[in-house]
């Protein structure tokens, strides 16, 4: 394996850094959005609902649309990313997006919001795996563990933005305004993509960061075939199911239920349980830092997937069974949930590592399509076992469930947990190296 040495005083070796760090600027910043529109229905939820005069069933689906296109493109993404490239993906992918937020933003309805909402899905589906697509073609595959952890790490800071900050927000802009303005915002990227983004070093006339023996070449088969190379690989699958349990929870209870469920159990106004969310967002952005970087520097995967899996399962038994409040003791659960679930990042650098190198962009897509297929699932089916229990107590046009109600949907959280785990212990150990012709 061939690493280039970087000397800051080569004027060639200053270019390709600059170049490199750019791009990844400028995906960072679309990621940052993607996050916004993952969670922020949690903090407008109760507009949304008084708006739209919608259930807690509909509010879920509102929510989940956008995790279920997204579910559904993830294999075509990662087809995209390995035959059209980063930056075809990413230009269109914001052109989309923005187009589906500003038609979210100025909805007179639900099916008009729906449909805005599945247009944001559909643009910001095909970000992440670009960006794994990048972090695997513009820098050295010893780092990548550790960019993934960064990416994540600043994808989730427009999770934190679209917490405490917009309910901050929303006391002085009404919740449609918020919603046009990142619209405008992602057409902007779209433009910077076209003018910055490249796909590859050589595009530039950069040599790669990494060079592979001859046993790792691929011929020029077709997309088909590559894919099904991919999906045939059963090794790549338990990260899917460690996505979908782990990933499908979290997403469900940050991104729409957690906020609801401080506000009707323990009577927190929005901006309090906002707060919570907030320490529960950076705490999951930080983890993901730290799970990619321990998990490189070891020089292991599995062990520590497994402990993370493990801690969230437990996280969620605390969550519901211990006696918290919203105060230090409501902070370090929420703290330690964020925490624990972060470590999902793993499996994105197992997946990597185990397929063909120059299909890594399919590989990362299999284990990403659980994450969202979980969360379509998990965020209807909380709301729909609420419902089945509602007592028909409504303010101001939103219902309001109780702890049992809560407590009856979030056994559909546990047992999503305990699958997260059991996959866990089914992911191959890879050793931070491609082990695919192991």
């Amino acid at each position: 394996m061939k690493q280039h040495a970087v000397n800051s005083s080569n004027p060639t070796n200053f270019r390709f850094e600059l170049a490199r760090w750019s791009i990844f600027a400028i995906l960072i910043l679309t990621y940052i959005l993607v996050y916004f529109h993952r969670m922020a229905p949690g903090v407008v939820s109760e507009f949304l609902m008084a708006d739209f005069g919608i259930s807690g069933a509909r509010l879920g689906s509102l929510a989940a649309i956008y995790f279920a296109v997204y579910a559904v493109m993830q294999i075509p993404s990662g087809v995209i990313a390995d035959t059209l490239g980063t930056r075809t993906s990413i230009i269109f992918g914001n052109l989309v997006a923005g187009t589906g937020s500003i038609v979210f933003g100025l909805a007179p309805g639900f099916e008009m919001a729906l449909a805005g909402r599945f247009l944001v899905g559909l643009g910001v589906s095909v970000v992440f795996i670009s960006i794994m697509k990048n972090n695997a073609v513009w820098f050295h595959e010893k780092v990548f563990g550790i960019m993934s952890g960064l990416t994540l790490f600043f994808g989730n800071l427009g999770a934190v933005l679209a917490a405490g900050p917009l309910s901050q927000v929303l006391t002085v802009f009404q919740w449609r305004t918020v919603f046009t303005g990142i619209g405008g915002l992602s057409l902007c990227l779209a433009l910077a993509g076209f003018l910055v983004v490249r796909n590859k070093p050589q595009d530039m006339g950069f040599d790669p960061p990494n060079t592979y023996a001859d046993h790792f070449e691929i011929h020029n088969s077709h997309w088909v075939t590559n894919l099904k190379s991919v999906a045939m690989t059963l090794r790549v699958w338990p990260g899917f199911w460690v996505q979908l349990g782990m990933i499908g929870s979290s997403y469900s209870f940050m991104g729409l239920w957690g906020i609801r469920y401080m506000q009707d159990v323990h009577l927190m106004n929005r901006a309090g349980a906002a707060n919570l969310i907030t320490a529960q967002l950076l705490s999951f952005a930080l983890g993901a830092l730290f799970w990619g970087w321990i998990s490189d520097r070891i020089g292991k995967r599995k062990p520590f997937l497994v402990s993370a899996a493990a801690a969230y399962l437990l996280s969620w038994l605390m969550l519901m069974y211990l006696p918290w409040t919203p105060g230090i003791t409501g902070y370090i659960i929420f703290i330690f949930m964020g925490f624990a679930a972060s470590g999902f990042v793993i499996t994105f650098a197992a997946a990597k590592e185990i397929v063909h190198p120059h299909l890594s962009g399919m590989g990362v897509s299999v284990v990403n399509t659980g994450c969202f297929i979980g969360t379509a699932l998990a965020q209807p089916l909380v709301g729909y076992i609420a419902d089945l229990t509602w007592d028909g107590t409504m303010a101001a046009g939103v219902r309001i469930y109780s702890a049992a109600d809560y407590q009856n949907g979030f056994i559909a959280m546990v047992l999503f947990s305990i699958l997260a785990l059991a996959a866990a212990f089914r992911v191959r150990e890879t050793y931070c190296r491609n082990s695919f012709k192991e």
